[in-house]
């Protein structure tokens, strides 16, 4: 379980430079360069990442289970990732209505993904992960929406298609990665 926390803290840690120290983090990229913050950005982010993936595997043989799992739970999960994934293909997709309705939906597909993990599961460690992201989540979308606010941020234009083509490719990889790319990553079919 020390190696999930320990991955937890440097992954959301990194994640949140900005967050909490906006102007450090300014200093420290003046001062090394943008390449130099972005090489040490990334590796401290795989460093966490896979300190997560380890320490969740660890874990995973002996759980320590907190609840019975509730009815009903995987199939509203499986429904919240279908609105996590078509989140996640707004934050790429261009010109689409819901990027400019939400402002970060990739944050929000992060809050949604956490929420249906935290819904769907009932151990120590699925808390603690499901359940830091989720928090890290909601901070770092009011956050980032207080920001674009304070600058007076333009919403991003948006057309039909932009909308439909994020809908579209947002509901087939939630269906494959549910129907055969869950199970092989993770070793759990979710539903």
């Amino acid at each position: 379980m020390t190696e999930l926390i320990v991955g937890l803290i440097i992954f959301l840690g990194v994640h949140s430079v900005r967050l909490v120290a906006p102007d450090w983090r300014n200093a420290q990229i003046a001062r090394l360069g943008a390449n130099t913050w972005k090489l040490g950005y990334t590796a401290l982010s795989l460093l966490g990442f896979g300190l997560i993936v380890w320490g969740f595997h660890l874990a995973r043989p002996t759980p320590t289970v907190l609840w019975p799992r509730l009815p009903g739970m995987n199939h509203a999960a499986a429904g919240l990732m279908v609105i996590a994934f078509v989140l996640l293909a707004a934050a790429f997709v261009p010109r689409n209505h819901i990027r400019r309705a939400v402002g970060h939906p990739m944050v929000l597909s992060v809050k949604t993904w956490a929420l249906a993990h935290l819904l769907a599961n009932n151990t120590l460690a699925d808390e603690l992960l499901f359940g830091s992201f989720l928090v890290w989540a909601v901070i770092d979308y009011a956050a980032l929406r207080r920001r674009d606010r304070a600058e007076g941020r333009a919403k991003p234009e948006a057309s039909v298609a932009g909308s439909v083509t994020t809908v579209v490719i947002g509901a087939v990889a939630a269906a494959v990665f549910a129907k055969w790319l869950h199970l092989w990553l993770i070793g759990v079919q979710p539903v």
